[in-house]
């Protein structure tokens, strides 16, 4: 590897040239990393909604032709280390993150917030930051970047600063999950909406991120997990993931929020919502406990979607609160999230549903546009 010190990688890279058409495998050049970057050998890469949301270009601006994926895991390779880079060596396992942080602004000298002012996603930008330009390219035209991490390549350029260092003997194909999806339910549960012991926890949605939040439920103790869901066919796995009991709004006359009061005597301690709809946003705030009720939004809305609820709902001390990746420090938190894994706390086999070889990426979209499964991982290595 050594004669690749600044040098361009060719490898191959699964490339969306226009929105909803199916990703081609090419031969794509990899430009060495430049200051404060790393180039990462990707091993396994997961797909996640995300991924699918901005291949079909809905709702924001279309960059293309692009290099997607961010969910991953790999290792930094031995010429892949850029100026000014010093917590990060040849050889170390890491998870790029789609978010960042720079240890140095406002947001990351907080104890109360991860959003990073350098390096907090930005889906439109399709190149590095520090000279606008892409890493990747095709006969010298551009491919452009995604979210900063592109993990659908078997080699890719990241900002130090959304690089996790990791414990090197976590295996690569589990832990690749918690960066993104997995981690953003979980800590949705337990850095945000903090359920205590006994409580009862209502979670809207039950793919990958809502299971990840009743996981972080059933972690923190919670003896009654609700799932709600229109669709009836995940509530038999969603036991797997601590959920106790279940409810389908197509099964009801009244608003969902009326039959969880029912249910828990006046409300939920806790709910945290996993679906972006912004009906499922103002259920889930509605149905917490007057007093003490927490309700956590996870799931991004419709742009144009507007949040209606009376002012009475706060008044009688209902609290309502967002979370970006489970409040996660990308740097400083992903590590000690791989430790659950690694300690048994934290279970992320049961997340991974299906595994396909790099040249078959296509059916993990099909797969996920069918609502089959929850995480697909993908295997570089031929």
């Amino acid at each position: 590897m050594s004669t690749t010190v600044g040098q361009v990688i060719r490898c191959k890279a699964a490339v969306a040239w226009e929105a909803g058409k199916p990703l081609v495998m090419e031969e794509v050049d990899v430009a060495p990393p430049q200051k404060m970057e790393v180039r990462l050998k990707i091993l396994y890469t997961s797909l996640c909604h995300t991924d699918v949301y901005f291949w079909e270009a809905k709702g924001q601006n279309p960059v293309f032709p692009r290099i997607l994926g961010h969910e991953a895991a790999g290792y930094v390779i031995v010429e892949s280390v850029g100026e000014g880079v010093t917590d990060l060596a040849p050889g170390d396992h890491v998870l790029p993150v789609f978010t960042g942080e720079c240890k140095d602004c406002a947001h990351c000298k907080s104890e109360e917030s991860n959003m990073c002012s350098l390096l907090r996603i930005n889906t439109d930008r399709g190149v590095m930051l520090n000279d606008g330009k892409s890493r990747f390219s095709i006969n010298g035209n551009p491919i452009y970047h995604f979210v900063g991490t592109s993990t659908f390549s078997e080699y890719t350029v990241v900002h130090v600063g959304c690089v996790a260092k990791i414990n090197p003997l976590a295996p690569l194909d589990k832990v690749c999950v918690l960066s993104c999806g997995i981690s953003t339910g979980l800590g949705a549960s337990l850095n945000v909406a903090k359920p205590t012991k006994g409580s009862s926890v209502a979670i809207f949605g039950l793919g990958a991120v809502g299971l990840a939040a009743a996981e972080g439920a059933r972690i923190a103790g919670a003896s009654r997990i609700i799932g709600v869901d229109l669709n009836a066919s995940r509530f038999e796995q969603a036991k797997k993931f601590g959920v106790t009991e279940f409810v389908n709004p197509k099964d009801y006359s009244k608003p969902v929020q009326e039959v969880i009061a029912e249910m828990t005597d006046g409300g939920v301690d806790r709910s945290v919502e996993c679906t972006g709809h912004i009906d499922a946003m103002i259920s889930a705030f509605e149905c917490v406990h007057d007093g003490w009720g927490v309700a956590v939004l996870v799931g991004v809305p419709h742009k144009e979607a507007v949040f209606k609820t009376h002012p009475l709902n706060f008044l009688n001390e209902r609290t309502l609160k967002g979370t970006f990746f489970g409040n996660y420090k990308p740097r400083s938190d992903i590590p000690c999230v791989v430790e659950k894994y690694m300690n048994k706390e934290l279970e992320l086999e049961k997340f991974i549903t299906h595994t396909l070889p790099f040249a078959e990426i296509n059916k993990a979209f099909d797969l996920m546009l069918k609502g089959e499964g929850l995480r697909c991982i993908i295997t570089m290595a031929d």
